[in-house]
């Protein structure tokens, strides 16, 4: 009996179909891009400014690695520190024990290396709000009405008045170097 040779499948045109549909597939493929936190840092500045910033003029939040709060060396609930830094903010010299104007108000937040991402999130979410609910209610709206605010379709004088609570109430968070877990 004569011997058949096996027939064969061309495979030639195999590879160029898989690199077609990788491409397809990549090209349509959307990839979701992650946002991060939602902060503008400042420009680098080159020369080096000795800024000084009186003690009381500075809300010091401490976070520990079991994730508690120490603000102004008393411990506070997360839920607590909205109000407590608004109280801070809106002072204006009226208590010595606390800051001079928002101007100079500075919120100072530091954590432990065992912080919790979580928690260190909710923290910035609370001060974050104060600050946008005291110029919400500078620009006399709502808080939801702030945060929703677009600046594209907003007229001048809302501009005008959104620039003047940025102004009166400026973002100033310093969030201090980590300290290792036990310090």
């Amino acid at each position: 009996m004569a011997r058949r040779t096996p027939v064969e499948v061309n495979a030639g045109s195999m590879a160029d179909i898989a690199f077609l549909l990788l491409i397809f597939f990549l090209v349509t493929t959307k990839i979701p891009n992650e946002k991060g936190l939602p902060i503008l840092l400042p420009p680098k500045n080159t020369h080096q400014e000795n800024v000084k910033v009186k003690q009381k003029n500075i809300l010091t939040v401490l976070v520990n690695s079991n994730n508690q709060l120490l603000v102004e060396k008393e411990p506070l609930n997360i839920k607590d520190l909205r109000k407590t830094t608004i109280d801070f903010l809106e002072n204006r010299g009226s208590n010595p024990q606390s800051s001079d104007s928002p101007q100079k108000a500075v919120v100072s937040i530091k954590t432990d290396r065992g912080t919790n991402y979580n928690t260190y999130m909710k923290v910035m979410n609370e001060v974050q709000a104060a600050y946008n609910t005291l110029r919400a209610k500078r620009m006399g709206i709502s808080l939801q009405n702030y945060l929703a605010l677009d600046k594209e379709k907003a007229t001048k004088k809302m501009l005008d008045k959104y620039k003047e609570a940025k102004n009166e109430y400026p973002l100033r968070i310093s969030e201090a170097e980590q300290s290792a877990a036990g310090q």
